[in-house]
């Protein structure tokens, strides 16, 4: 069976395409929402190394041997003053921080540095009231800040996480019911063109997709209901036209069998000519009831499932023994002759390819019947699985022409059910799935 590449679902679709966008404004904003606070953190730290070192600068005096003094309570850790020659007047410098603090300590102008990942130092030169020259340096450490960063980070990932979640749920909630109608008129229309042809939508003149969607719908329905009664008329046609002259070829090869001095080898000829003309036969009348309209072909109809596999088995002649019959006694809701249609090809198919016995059982199930048809022959390629059911198809030599798999498959489609290739415990299975009566 040629595998069809999986559905993608639209509302999927739909959910990922909104979920991704989401998530990716999410992790731009935060990556923004990032460097702002980076470049807000760095602003504050500066300033308030300004503020300090003004607030130091401000309480600084000289006395009377002309140095420079600054109040201890301005003094907080980490602030050391220097004076013109870089000699500590007051604060000390930290132990980790030295080396930089006595190389800025004869700034001339504003100086800011970074020591490491975790600390931010500034110098500020300055002028007392009475002309000395010194320099202030103070630092500030960075952990509070970074961790206020990393802690925005935090809530800025959870809250694109959530915002995520939530438009995602928003948009399967959205795309569920707005495609709900859609998936229901399309399964709906499909319904319809397999059983009833009849039925349209008729939302009348277009107010929105959905009504848009279903007068197309309408259209196409009829486009195939057209061209069902167009095949269904070219069948009737052909079928007619064919029994006339078939008819005189099965006459005059019967009259011809009846002859006593009638060769051996050309009595064998006409009897497959004659067999032929039988199949050929059961064909056109086969034709003949598809070319009926469903209703037609429905109307009260109800038949025996053993009836049926009996006229089947009665016309396997001397391959009837490899048939062994093993069904439950049920009703179908189909004419017998389209049942005996419907199954008879595909036992005849199993008998075909069967290497010792065919088996047929079945089930039942709400409104289906399901008949079994169970062989040990080669089996069928999965490949192949809806290939043969096309018709022309042929893969046994002989005089086949390849529609018996494909006309059992129409007829069961036109009853309501289906002919496939059914998964069977290590044998070849085919389903023939008909109305149950």
């Amino acid at each position: 069976m040629i595998r069809p590449r999986p559905l993608r679902s639209f509302r999927g679709q739909i959910v990922m395409l909104t979920a991704g966008i989401t998530a990716a404004a999410m992790i731009l904003l935060t990556v923004v929402v990032q460097l702002v606070l980076a470049r807000i953190a760095a602003n504050d730290v500066d300033r308030v190394l300004q503020d300090r070192a003004e607030a130091v600068i401000s309480s600084a005096s000289t006395d009377a041997a002309g140095a420079l003094v600054v109040p201890d309570g301005q003094l907080d850790a980490g602030v050391a003053v220097y004076d013109d020659r870089g000699g500590l007047v007051a604060g000390v410098a930290p132990d980790r921080l030295r080396d930089l603090y006595a190389a800025l300590s004869t700034a001339r102008s504003t100086a800011l540095r970074s020591f490491g990942e975790h600390s931010r130092v500034l110098a500020e030169p300055f002028t007392a009231a009475d002309g000395v020259v010194g320099v202030v340096v103070v630092v500030e450490r960075l952990e509070p800040y970074e961790e206020a960063e990393r802690l925005a980070l935090i809530v800025s990932l959870l809250t694109g996480l959530l915002a995520t979640v939530a438009a995602a749920a928003v948009a399967a909630w959205a795309t569920r019911r707005a495609l709900a109608p859609v998936a229901e008129m399309a399964a709906t229309a499909t319904e319809w063109s397999e059983h009833d042809l009849s039925r349209r939508f008729d939302l009348g003149e277009p107010e929105n997709e959905l009504s848009a969607l279903a007068g197309t719908l309408d259209q196409l329905l009829e486009k195939v209901a057209a061209a069902i009664r167009s095949e269904q008329r070219l069948t009737s046609e052909l079928a007619h036209e064919l029994r006339t002259p078939l008819t005189t070829v099965q006459g005059m090869a019967d009259l011809i069998l009846m002859r006593d001095t009638l060769p051996a080898e050309a009595r064998a000829d006409l009897e497959e000519i004659v067999a032929a003309g039988r199949r050929m036969a059961t064909t056109i009348s086969t034709l003949l009831d598809l070319a009926r309209t469903e209703t037609q072909v429905l109307a009260g109809a109800r038949c025996s499932l053993r009836d049926v596999l009996g006229e089947i088995g009665s016309q396997l002649a001397a391959d009837r023994e490899a048939l062994v019959v093993d069904v439950p006694d049920l009703r179908l809701g189909v004419p017998h002759d389209l049942a005996v249609r419907a199954i008879s090809p595909v036992v005849e198919n199993a008998m075909r390819f069967s290497r010792t016995e065919v088996r047929v059982g079945a089930t039942a199930a709400a409104g289906t019947v399901e008949v079994q048809i169970d062989d040990d022959g080669p089996g069928v390629d999965p490949d192949d699985a809806e290939r043969i059911f096309e018709p022309g198809t042929t893969s046994s030599p002989g005089s086949g022409a390849g529609l018996g798999l494909a006309i059992a498959r129409r007829i069961a489609r036109t009853l309501g059910g289906d002919v496939v290739v059914a998964p069977g415990p290590g044998v070849t299975r085919f389903a023939v799935r008909l109305p149950r009566g």
